[in-house]
């Protein structure tokens, strides 16, 4: 159903006419498989670091890697200031487990922040790599696979219902 909403909305004669007349290249825009689950891929991969402008890092990735933008960007925004603060605990734990290193009681204080970033910032980098690397794999796999599963799906009804 995503792909078919999706295709319906790349072929909209208002966005041909925006890509039109600032000079964007379609394939930034383009719905398939291929586009579509690299995008989810990069956009979570960016999403669980945390760094500042996660949009930039995948606007100045488009042009090497070649995937729908406005899905990338759309996966950046999982981690919103509500969600940020639980996947960054999260993906401090997970750091602090695999580097066997004590967790750290949390405060949310400038603080004890400033006081602790040293100690924190290992653990959670190493966290954040493997949830980055890990989740972005798994979504784009799974995007792949439902895809596929889609298309075959389509077209076997497809060929039901002509007989």
């Amino acid at each position: 159903m995503i792909r078919k909403v999706s295709k319906k909305i790349s072929k909209d004669k208002k966005l041909k006419e925006f890509l039109d007349k600032y000079n964007i290249p379609n394939k930034y825009f383009s719905v398939n498989r291929k586009s579509t689950s690299k995008a989810v891929m990069i956009g979570l991969f960016i999403a669980f670091l945390p760094i500042p402008f996660q949009m930039i890092a995948v606007i100045l990735l488009v042009p090497f890697v070649r995937f729908n933008l406005p899905i990338a960007l759309a996966m950046c925004w999982i981690t919103n200031p509500i969600s940020m603060p639980f996947i960054y605990f999260a993906e401090y734990q997970i750091g602090s487990f695999l580097l066997n290193t004590p967790t750290i009681p949390l405060e949310m204080t400038f603080e004890w922040f400033s006081a602790n970033v040293g100690n924190i910032l290992l653990p959670l980098y190493t966290g954040a790599l493997i949830l980055s690397v890990f989740s972005s794999l798994f979504f784009y796999f799974f995007i792949n696979y439902f895809w596929k599963h889609s298309v075959e799906k389509d077209k076997s009804l497809h060929f039901k219902n002509r007989d």
